[in-house]
Order: structure tokens, then sequence, then C-alpha cells
């Protein structure tokens, strides 16, 4: 990448006075990607949870399940749209955020990622990409096409239209042992070989569309439309060499169809209205529905049904936002600013699971209502009280309301839960002496996580691995809701020491601590429930107690020639963190974060050829493995994951280059376990298959 592009990037980190780092299109360009999470996998603390080369759930600071706040645009994304499902064509920049301010929100306990979507450019004209990729010998394609044109005699707009196609089959391995403490005699011995393909098809329209109005006044539009299918099909193979005889079955397969539609409308006004105070307007309607229709037929080694599951499910959500902003420069290079958020969300589920003709859950008719609604006001201010010194002191009001109707055929009562929190936040940067361009930054907080919908509702999940309302294992639970959950409270420090290099490249060193109060985990119970006539292994979400997080952060990048001189023009990137935590009430010595390792790494290089329009580089991503207590009775696990990407780009010209990639070009084994021990008897899962490793060639013009 070109110095210039990198140290504006670069200067925007080092003039935020809240830690912050921004990638530029060059850099979400540079390798290739077909999905978002690629790009963000080699960022500085951001992890991927699931497979390698196959996305997952996003994570900051290692930490899973909610603690990562993201927005699109500055707002949260609405019901149903993740930013999985966005192209990187349609990325303009994405910061990220160490540390919640007020104006972005305190739902962030590990930090913030924001997606900029693609704004309008000064030069016109079109884009287009077009990409083929591979994975085992199966046809990926993607397109993208963007424009950037007037509108009208001021306006301008930029649009991007995309299509991709995946195709994709996964093997995967389950291992389940039950076997007696006491004894160690196996009770239950099973394992079962699975192939599963997949194919995927989406469309995604976005655009922005601005009008300047005078003044410095602005009026900007941003719609945004994705259409989505799937396939799926799979078999299946249970060979038991322990436990009741006959097997449960000996053979399976299942089939499944899902199509989505997302929708959102973005509307804002930008008016200044003196020459020291400006307002800001903003207000937002989104849609999402989705259809999925489910069979699973198991058999037996004649091939007569043994179990038939039919499920189906219909779930529309509309959500909705107005948000109102007052900025003012006051005396002294003060700059406040002061707001108000209201948010609402209402969603409609219609699911419905036939086990042998029989509903899974006796007596629930399958439809669900829920609701939220969210406000907020928040003010801060940001001034620079010396030449050295920037400080910035905020404060965050925010409650949030659940409410969803009884359901008295599971005995389940109305829930109306309600969390509020209030959020002072400080942030404070010294700069060193001319012509040092170095700094120190410190950071205190007071962030939260709210429950999930899915978290608060009582409608139980079923666990079919055994005909219902049979027998059904710890390691393999039904799962339920827990109205009564509250929402997790954090006081954040952050302290960091950042270098600046003359032309460009930079050096981070920081450390961060997280005390949290009222933690969630899901906890395992035995439990007499009204779906079924026995106690059934039940995972619900409960409060335990408090937990400490903290780690060492390290990020870097330079132009080779900034550390050796006359060296080769080659960009170096690299990133370490490492990680500990402990969750009080539960005994070491892995009482650690749900699903935290204890580091991750990511080292990049990349070499622009003299002499010829020919860049290569590659990145390698590192977590070790590890393991988590999740409570006195359970634990969970994962082996190493290491990810080696690699690409070349060629240039034709300044308007047409093409682009190889190979990512994963090393696959190794994916294995998550995990263990249950209760009632005088050992449980474990071990789940295991292989990654792959996935080419795609992408050609850019621009017309």
């Amino acid at each position: 990448m070109e110095i210039t592009t990198r140290r504006g990037e670069t200067d925007q980190r080092r003039l935020s006075t809240a830690g912050k780092i921004v990638v530029g299109r060059e850099e979400i360009d540079q390798y290739g990607d077909t999905t978002l999470g690629d790009v963000l996998k080699r960022l500085p603390g951001v992890t991927l949870g699931g497979r390698p080369g196959r996305g997952g759930e996003i994570r900051m600071r290692g930490m899973g399940g909610g603690y990562t706040q993201i927005l699109i645009d500055g707002e949260r994304a609405p019901p149903g749209l993740s930013i999985e499902q966005l192209a990187p064509e349609q990325i303009e920049r994405i910061e990220i955020y160490r540390a919640p301010t007020a104006e972005t929100g305190a739902r962030a306990i590990a930090g913030t990622i924001n997606i900029i979507l693609r704004e309008p450019l000064k030069l016109r004209g079109d884009d287009l990409r077009l990409t083929l990729g591979s994975e085992r010998g199966r046809i990926q394609p993607s397109a993208s096409w963007t424009r950037n044109a007037s509108l009208g005699e001021t306006g301008n707009y930029s649009l991007t239209l995309s299509a991709s196609r995946s195709d994709t089959e996964t093997e995967t391995t389950t291992r389940t042992t039950v076997s007696d403490v006491a004894t160690g005699q196996l009770r239950l011995g099973q394992e079962v070989r699975s192939r599963q393909q997949e194919v995927r098809e989406r469309v995604t329209l976005g655009s922005r569309l601005q009008w300047p109005l005078g003044g410095g006044d602005e009026f900007v539009l941003q719609p945004f439309f994705l259409l989505g299918q799937g396939r799926t099909g799979g078999t299946g193979v249970l060979d038991q060499s322990a436990g009741a005889n006959p097997a449960p079955y000996a053979t399976s397969q299942s089939e499944g169809d899902g199509h989505l539609s997302v929708g959102r409308l973005l509307a804002q006004l930008k008016q200044r209205l003196d020459d020291a105070t400006s307002m800001e307007l903003r207000g937002s309607f989104g849609g999402y529905q989705a259809h999925n229709d489910s069979d699973v037929d198991q058999l037996d080694p004649d091939g007569a049904p043994a179990l038939t599951q039919r499920g189906s499910s219909r779930v529309t959500d509309r959500s909705w936002s107005l948000n109102g902003k007052l900025k003012h420069l006051w005396v002294d290079k003060h700059s406040l600013v002061g707001g108000l958020e209201l948010e609402g969300a209402r969603r409609t589920e219609d699911s419905l699971t036939l086990i042998n003709g029989t509903p899974s859950v006796p007596g629930f008719d399958g439809e669900q209502h829920a609701s939220t609604l969210r406000l907020a006001a928040y003010a801060q201010d940001e001034w620079d009280p010396s030449a050295n010194w920037s400080a910035y002191a905020g404060l965050r009001w925010e409650t949030i309301r659940t409410r969803s109707p009884a359901l008295p055929s599971l005995n389940s009562p109305r829930v109306d839960n309600q969390g509020t929190v209030l959020s002072p936040l400080l942030h404070t940067v010294w700069r060193f002496d001319a012509p040092s361009r170095d700094q120190l930054r410190a950071s205190l907080t007071y962030s939260y996580r709210a429950p999930s919908l899915q978290q608060l509702t009582a409608v139980p999940s079923l666990s079919t691995l055994y005909p219902a309302p049979g027998p059904n294992l710890a390691s393999s639970a039904d799962r339920a809701g827990n109205p009564g959950l509250q929402p997790e409270l954090a006081t954040g420090f952050e302290l960091a020491l950042e270098r600046y290099l003359p032309t460009g490249g930079m050096v981070s060193v920081g450390l961060f601590r997280r005390n949290i109060r009222d933690l969630i985990r899901s906890v395992i119970a035995l439990e007499d429930v009204s779906w079924a006539a026995v106690p059934r292994w039940v995972s619900r979400p409960q409060n335990v107690g408090s937990a400490v997080s903290q780690g060492l952060e390290i990020d870097a990048k330079a132009q080779l020639s900034e550390l050796v001189e006359g060296a080769a023009p080659v960009s170096l990137k690299a990133n370490l963190s490492l990680y500990d935590s402990r969750v009080d009430g539960v005994p070491g010595p892995d009482n650690r974060i749900d699903q935290q390792a204890r580091a991750s790494a990511n080292l990049g290089i990349d070499h622009r050829w003299r002499g010829l329009p020919l860049t290569l580089g590659g990145n390698l991503s590192w977590t070790p493995a590890y393991t988590v207590q999740q409570t006195a009775q359970q634990s969970q696990g994962r082996e190493v994951a290491r990810v080696l990407d690699v690409y070349a780009q060629w240039s034709f010209s300044p308007l047409t280059r093409l682009n190889l990639s190979i990512s994963n070009l090393a696959p190794r084994d994916y294995v998550n376990t995990s263990a249950f021990v209760a009632g005088g008897l050992s449980q474990t899962v071990a789940t295991l298959g292989p990654t792959y490793r996935v080419i795609s060639l992408r050609l850019e013009t621009k017309l």
C-alpha cells in the first residue's frame, strides 16, 4: 500500500482523543476478500469464532457472546442484518474503537466496530469487479458494480450492486462419550460422521445520495436492500460402540431451504445554525423477513424410519430509530455535543417443529411476539487544555425495555424486562513535545452488555438427539431463556503508548482491564419442564457473579525502508494481543471469559516489485488452543487455529488490475470439545473436521 494512504489513516488514529483504528478502502481491497469477516480477522485484536475460512461471530479481545458492539454508519444494525452479509465492495472504511464514547454508545464492553458504507466520489464513473472462487472444486462466483454520478445540478450519489453464489461442502465427525466417574465404565460411545452441502445466493444493493443545501448544510438518503436464499442437504452415519442396543438410529438424511429479505432506509439532515453550532437529525426504518423449512430423517439399519423431524419457521422484524445531535464549538477550544436517541423493534416469530408427527413442545402454538424500546441521552465535551493535551468527558444514559406476552402452554410468565445504565466516560491524550509525534493515551469508562431477546424469552429449543421427550444429554441440552436477566456492567481502563514514525508508520503498546458485574453465562441443569413428562437437561442464561478481563495489545505497521535505509519497498504489519481473565465463583484454573483464548496474533508482509506493476503479500493469523471452565460442571475447548492468506496483484493500467488470492493456504483440522460432569457421569463431545483452501481470481476495472 502507498505510504500516503496509510499516513492518512494513521493521522486519523493519532488525532482522535478516544482510541480508534481506521482501515480504508485500499486495505479492505488488498486481499481480494469476498466476505467482510475475512477482512476483519487480520485487524488488531479481532478474531472470528467459527471454523477457519468460514467466518463466524466477530469478537474483539477474544470476548464472544455479544461483548463487541457492531454499528453500520454509526447505528446499530437493524434486526436480521449481519455485517457478514455485506460485501467488502460496499464498505468505505472500518473504524475500531477500543473504548466506548458517549456518541457511539456504551454497549461495548470489548469495543466497537463501526462499518461505514460507500460514499460518493468526486471522480464520476463505474467500477466493475468480477470474482471467480473455488473451494474443493466448487465454483464460487461473485460480481459487483459501483457507480458514482451526479444527481441533479448539485447532488451526487454512489450505488453498489453485488451478487454472489457460494457452494460449499463440509465434513464433520462428532464423538460423544458418557462414562461413570467412579468406575470409569463407558456408558455411551457414539461417533457420527456427517457431510453437508450448502448453496447460498445473495443480491445486495446499497446507495448513498447526497444533496448539498448550501452553507455547509446537507441532506443524505441511504437505502439498503438484501435478498438471499439457501439450500442445504446432508447425510450422516452413526456408529455406537457402547450404550443401549439397538442404537437410536443408523443413518440420517437432512435437507432445508430458506429465504430472507432485509431492507433499511436512513435519512440524515446536517444543518449549520451559526458559525459555532450545527445540528444533525437522523431517522431510519428497517425490515427483515426470513422463512426456513427443514427436514431430518433418522433411519434404522434396515432403512425404516427411527425418527422424523419437520421444522418450519417464519420471522418478521420491523425496526425504526430517531436520533438528534447538537454540536457547539465553545470558548477555549471546547467541542460540546449533546444528543437524544429513540429506537424500537418488534419481532413476530411463527415456528413449529414436529417430531414423529407430534409437536416438539406440546400445547405451544408456535407464534411468539416480542418488542424492544430503547431511549438514550448523552452529552460530551472534547477540548484541548494545552498544546500537548487533549481531553474528553462524556456521560450517557440509556434504558432498554423488552416485552413479550405470557405463554400459558409453557407456564411461562409475561416478559417485561427493563435495564437502565448511566455511563461516565473519560479519555485523554498527552502529546510529547515536537518534533516527536509520540503520545500517551488513557481511558476510564463504564460500559454494559444487555441481554438479547433470545436470552430473555422462555420458548425452548429442544435437543432431538433422542426422540423427545425421552432422555437427553447435558452436552446437548434443551435451550430456554430467562426473563429475569439483568445487563452486565463493566468498569474499564485503557492505557496505550503510541510512537509515530517519520514517514507514516507507527507502533502502539497498550494495556486494558474490564471489571465485570452480573456476568451472563449459560448454566445447564436438570429441570422439571412443561414440555416433557420427565426431567430434561436445560441450558438457561443466568447472572452468575463478577469477572475480570485484562490484556496487553501491541500493533505496528511500517515500511521496511523506515527501519532499514535503502531497503526494498516492503510493508510490514503485525499485531499481538495477550489476554487473561477470571470468573469468580467458578473453580480454576481455566475459569475464564467464555470463548476467550489467551492470545491472538497477525503478521502481514506486502512487497511491491520495482519496475513491475506487481504486488505480492501474505498474512498469518494465529490463535492458540484454549479451554474454558464455564461452570463447576461444564467446560469447553478449541484447538489451535492458524490461517495463512496470500495474494498477488497485477496492475495492467491505472484503471484495471487482477488479483489472485488464496485463503487458508495450509488448511488444518478444526477441533472443538465440550464436557459436563454431573450425577456421577462424565459426558464429553468432540467435534472435528477439515478446513478448506479457497482460491479466488478477481478482475477490477474502472469504466
